[in-house]
């Protein structure tokens, strides 16, 4: 009797269109395996609190009814994206060129994508969940938005996390912002 192979937070990636391509290719057992060993997170432990904490930039994908993809860089002051509790971050969205694309994307499909690079470090983490804009939620955006960083927060955006993974650094070419290089150089600016 055959037995169904439990439901990992894995699948949300490895599709069975993915799993297809790499068997075809030659990499499906070794992912398998790997998953078997250690599955994607799917709650937020302490070392995805400390990465997003220490980030001032991340890319949000989001995509329409019919599938378009779109992606966003969105920035901030460093820990702009906020851990709420162990499945939710959130994020004050500032006034900007007012496309509202993600928005829209977001009110006919909440289906999202958080992409989190450390360029000095070389390191990413990956997030695929569910996320909502909240409007008029006035406690909500003081909790995530920064009094002092000099935009306007029309809302907030909360990511409901079904599942992360690190991802290997190969290929990422290290980048430094102007303060990350002042400190390289041995001093703060």
């Amino acid at each position: 009797m055959k037995t169904e192979t439990p439901t990992r937070k894995s699948d949300i990636a490895f599709t069975p269109a993915v799993k297809a391509a790499q068997a075809k290719r030659g990499s499906r057992e070794t992912y398998e395996a790997a998953m078997q060993r250690h599955d994607f997170g799917h709650a937020i432990d302490a070392r995805l609190a400390a990465f997003v904490a220490d980030r001032d930039a991340f890319y949000l994908g989001t995509a329409t009814a019919d599938g378009q993809p779109y992606i966003q860089h969105r920035g901030g002051p460093r820990g702009f994206l906020n851990v709420l509790d162990a499945h939710r971050l959130a994020f004050a969205d500032y006034s900007g060129n007012r496309q509202y694309i993600s928005v829209g994307n977001l009110e006919e499909n909440d289906r999202a994508f958080l992409f989190l690079m450390d360029y000095p470090n070389r390191r990413r983490i990956k997030v695929w969940g569910r996320a909502r804009v909240v409007e008029g939620d006035a406690e909500l955006l003081a909790r995530v938005a920064d009094p002092e960083y000099g935009a306007r927060p029309e809302r907030a955006i909360v990511f409901e996390v079904e599942a992360w993974d690190v991802n290997c650094p190969q290929h990422i070419t290290p980048r430094y912002t102007v303060d990350e290089w002042a400190e390289l150089e041995g001093g703060a600016r």
